[in-house]
């Protein structure tokens, strides 16, 4: 394990300031080498020696990334991120798999039970805080993906709602401005009503030239959604594609 102030340097970065980490392995020595050494780089360390514990620990730190040994007592870090992953209140939890392990198969079954990443033992600390930072910027990029998403849906869930009140409107419009021809038709023998009708009249034909003017922004922008939506990639399916680059950078 190498250690100099390079290695500081990089675990400083102000993105990972109290980010918490829960530290999975049942070698002693491994989780107090853990704890000082991120707790030193400003993370928020907590640690455990077995399967179980880590899914408690879970429920109880809420931590941001778990550095989790695959072979422990009670279960397997494999069987864990199962768990994991298939609980929508824990399933964004980045994961990286510590392993003596450097098989293949062993590599790319973690992969496909979910783990953001996978370090052989033994281990160099400046590779894994490298790794530690990458798999957390990966996740504050799926983190701001997932929030415009959001926006995004919210803005066109509006913009549908804006123009159905819209139609609602210019049948309102439409009512008023029959309403209005039909007392001119009955009052025409009165200036004073008509000279009180004619400007209402003018502005329902301004409101009108508005009303289109909007109601075509509506529609340009409905149609510029569903042009980009042909291209668009699920949360889902980037997140897969970022672990699989991982697994190819192994």
């Amino acid at each position: 394990m190498v250690y100099n102030k390079k290695t500081k340097e990089q675990g400083t970065d102000a993105m990972n300031a109290q980010k918490k980490i829960l530290i999975a392995d049942d070698e002693t020595v491994n989780l107090d080498f853990f704890e000082v050494m991120l707790s030193k780089l400003g993370f928020v360390v907590e640690k455990c020696d077995n399967g179980p514990d880590v899914l408690e620990k879970v429920k109880k730190f809420h931590p941001d990334l778990i550095i989790l040994d695959n072979i422990m007592p009670g279960m397997t870090g494999r069987e864990i991120t199962k768990v994991l992953k298939k609980d929508p209140d824990y399933s964004d939890i980045s994961i990286i798999m510590l392993s003596a392990l450097d098989d293949v198969k062993d590599k790319v079954a973690g992969f496909e039970a979910g783990i953001d990443d996978y370090i052989t033992k033994p281990f160099n600390f400046t590779e894994v805080l490298a790794r530690i930072n990458a798999v957390l910027r990966n996740r504050a990029l799926l983190d701001q993906i997932k929030v415009r998403e959001t926006r995004l849906a919210l803005a066109e869930e509006l913009n549908e709602d804006l123009k159905e009140n819209l139609s609602v409107f210019i049948r309102s419009i439409d009512d008023l401005d029959k309403a209005i021809t039909l007392i001119c038709e009955n009052a025409s023998h009165s200036e004073s009503l008509m000279n009180q009708i004619k400007p209402a009249s003018e502005k329902i034909l301004s409101v009108r030239k508005h009303i289109a003017a909007l109601d075509a922004r509506i529609e340009k922008t409905i149609n510029e959604w569903d042009n980009l939506k042909k291209d668009e990639i699920g949360l889902p399916v980037l997140e897969s594609q970022i672990r699989k680059l991982l697994h190819q950078e192994q």
